[in-house]
Formats: structure tokens, sequence, C-alpha cells
């Protein structure tokens, strides 16, 4: 049994995509390019093959490792959610202590975090340092930069 990956359900299709793609397209193209390649003749000399199938196995390995994400991937149903406590999907802002800076984040799964949209996997520092704590809570987080303490501000869903 895999890892339970919590998922948004925008976030099981994006995967399930991907792995549709995988397996439709670029599956077809390698065993293409291997074909091709074997046609060449001697294989034990031919470049061509020995990337081909290199890059099939890394792509079985993909396919397999998105298998296993995909069936032990559970759906969130924010409905069910709290606003009082910080949990995956939560919109946390948070206050820098030191320098009063505010940011805010949505808490979620490592295969949707995005910065740009101030996703931030529940895997990082700063997310599990969160987790579980109310407004008003003091969080000290072991940075990149070192010690640094935030102040949970707002939480919604």
């Amino acid at each position: 049994m895999g890892k339970i990956t919590y998922l948004t359900e925008e976030g099981l299709k994006k995967l399930n995509d991907e792995l549709d793609h995988m397996i439709a397209v670029d599956r077809p193209n390698i065993s293409k390019q291997i074909a091709e390649a074997r046609e060449k003749g001697d294989l034990s000399e031919n470049a061509e093959y020995d990337a081909a199938k290199e890059a099939q196995g890394l792509l079985e390995m993909k396919i397999s490792k998105l298998q296993d994400l995909i069936k032990n991937a559970r759906i969130i149903d924010k409905s069910k959610m709290q606003a009082d406590i910080v949990q995956i999907l939560s919109k946390v802002t948070i206050e820098n202590v030191k320098n009063k800076a505010r940011m805010t984040y949505t808490l979620v799964a490592e295969s949707e975090a995005n910065l740009k949209e101030k996703k931030i996997s529940v895997e990082t520092p700063i997310a599990k340092g969160l987790m579980g704590k109310k407004v008003g809570d003091v969080v000290k987080v072991t940075i990149p930069a070192g010690q640094a303490e935030f102040k949970i501000v707002d939480i919604s869903i």
C-alpha cells in the first residue's frame, strides 16, 4: 500500500489526464522509435535503440508511479472541512513576527503545489509547522534562512 495522497477533484483529474496521455500518446511513440531503431540493424552499437529503450524504461516507471499515486489518492470534501484549524486545502494568512510581512498560502498535496498560485505543499517546512494550529498561534519554522516565527492571522477554506 502506497502513501495516501489527499487531492482536490481538479488535481486528481489532472493526474488522470497526464496518465492517459502517457499511455495513449507517449507509450506508442516510444514503441515506434524502438521499432525504427531496430530496423536499422545491429542493436549492439545502436545509440538510437539504447536511447529509446531507456526512454521506455523511464516512461514505464513514471506510469507506474502515477498509477500508484492515483490508486492511493483520496478526494477532499471541502464541505466537511473546518476553518478553525489549519489542514490540507486551508487558505492561511500568516505574518512574519520579525518584519510583519503577511503572506497567504493554500496548503495542497505535493502534486498540486504551485508557488505562482500561492499553493504550497503540505510537505514544506512552513506547511508542516502550520498544520493543526489555530488563528493567533505563533509557529517556529526552520526555513533555508534559519528560524522564522509566523503568527496565523486567518484561516479560510
